[in-house]
């Protein structure tokens, strides 16, 4: 792990290697004490289906509890579950434990505040820095002493808010592929959408410990794109594995991305006098073809910083109705306070079923630029930024692309990677801008896989 605990999505590491059940434990005492200053605090405690995950919780209780906090566990859930769950004002925060899309080995902890938001970058930066004075803070004890409760029927309250979002749309004349990625969604969204009528196919729903991800879900959404033809299904849905974000097909089975979502949202909520100035919140990954996409029909596209919570920023500030990434983190800010795949799922879903249009010819109504992304795995994640041979190409890159395409060169938030998105109107140009900037990042502090 970096020496950075929190980034852009919590605290991440390879479980009990690097997010060990001790540092897992001493950010439960560090976030008791912290967000429970004047009072006992309570805590709401979801998880995927990872190995580790019941691990990483109990040592993750232990520390709250040995803070005075109260633990309710609601056992595996999709993120946005627990976000929705701690906003019912009985919880001052909820914690999930993921590693979202990546692999089982990896886990995370991130924290979510009582009105179901993201903490702050403060808030996290206290608890942060009080994880190693931990050993130095007074413990309570007799009945002073934290409590553990098992909630699981709390996962019902957020089901019974999807279908609320519905307002009584009936799906019974859809069939739907649902891959799960044997992920936090492996049961929830099946039952879901059985529930409002929809006929589910669902696959990648059994999960064993150490499949979540693998080769399955948004990030290999092959299978889905397959059996979606094959079944002649109406639409085919992805998760990844905490289940904040989806990737649909189309009933050609066809990609359906995060700006393809907020494009033909977008437009059906403007229809509907739904979307808030007229305006959609994306990010500096969002295609240029979006942005076109929304001028045309009148409507503006704002860009954030990569990473759901910088969306989120933006629509509460503005109250604004509508954002998302590309990657398919979407977020209704009237009905949500996260990225949430299934709900996002259903909306698109509202949408064929209000216009009566398929969703290929709603998907079509944006032509994508061409666009790369491309990953070099580093050794450190600041140094390039101050390399001047590094930042030589990229400013050659951005010189050829001026007034025709964009370049963006950025730091994961969450791995030791640099990630490059070029994007123009010519494939190979932007192929060989990425490659260029790849190369010298590559030679400079690249590191083997």
């Amino acid at each position: 792990m970096s020496d950075k605990l929190f980034g852009t999505d919590g605290v991440r590491g390879v479980a009990n290697s690097e997010l060990t059940p001790t540092l897992a434990m001493a950010l439960g005492v560090a976030a008791a004490k912290v967000l429970g200053r004047s009072h006992t605090p309570t805590f709401v405690i979801g998880r995927d289906t990872r190995i580790s995950g019941p691990l990483l919780e109990a040592a993750l209780s232990a520390g709250l509890c040995s803070q005075g906090a109260h633990v309710f566990s609601v056992g595996v859930i999709p993120t946005p579950g627990v976000a929705r769950i701690a906003r019912t004002g009985h919880y001052d925060a909820g914690v999930v434990i993921s590693a979202s899309h990546n692999p089982y080995h990896d886990n995370g902890i991130k924290f979510f505040g009582g009105d179901g938001y993201k903490l702050m970058d403060g808030l996290e930066a206290e608890i942060e820095a009080l994880v190693p004075r931990v050993h130095d803070l007074a413990y309570p004890s007799h009945a002073s002493v934290g409590t553990i409760q098992s909630e699981p029927d709390l996962a019902e309250y957020y089901a019974t808010h999807l279908i609320e979002t519905m307002d009584g749309v009936d799906l019974s004349k859809m069939r739907v592929v649902v891959d799960g990625a044997h992920g936090a969604n492996f049961e929830m969204a099946p039952k879901v959408l059985k529930k409002l009528g929809a006929k589910v196919t669902a696959i990648n729903c059994a999960p064993n410990g150490t499949n979540i991800n693998s080769q399955c879900g948004s990030l290999h959404p092959e299978e889905m794109l397959s059996r979606t033809r094959s079944e002649r299904a109406d639409a085919g849905i992805a998760f990844d594995g905490d289940a904040d974000r989806v990737i649909l097909s189309d009933e050609l089975g066809r990609v359906v991305d995060g700006d393809r979502m907020m494009m033909m949202i977008g437009c059906h909520f403007a229809s509907q006098g739904k979307l808030t100035n007229n305006t959609v919140v994306g990010t500096i990954m969002s295609n240029l073809g979006l942005e076109i996409a929304l001028r045309e029909r009148g409507l503006t596209l704002v860009r954030a910083a990569v990473g759901d919570r910088y969306v989120s920023e933006i629509l509460r500030r503005d109250g604004l109705s509508l954002g998302g990434e590309k990657s398919g983190h979407i977020i209704f800010n009237d009905l949500t306070t996260t990225g949430d795949g299934l709900l996002t799922a259903l909306q698109v879903l509202k949408v064929v079923q209000e216009t009566g249009r398929p969703l290929s010819e709603l998907s079509d109504q944006m032509s994508e630029y061409p666009q790369i992304l491309l990953s070099v795995r580093v050794s450190d994640r600041t140094a390039w930024q101050n390399d001047s041979k590094i930042q030589a190409a990229i400013k050659a890159g951005e010189e050829r692309l001026e007034g025709r395409g964009r370049l963006n060169v950025r730091a994961s938030g969450t791995e030791k990677l640099i990630r490059i998105m070029a994007e123009g109107p010519e494939q190979t140009e932007i192929e060989e801008i990425g490659a260029e900037i790849k190369a010298v990042i590559q030679k400079k502090y690249g590191v083997s896989t």
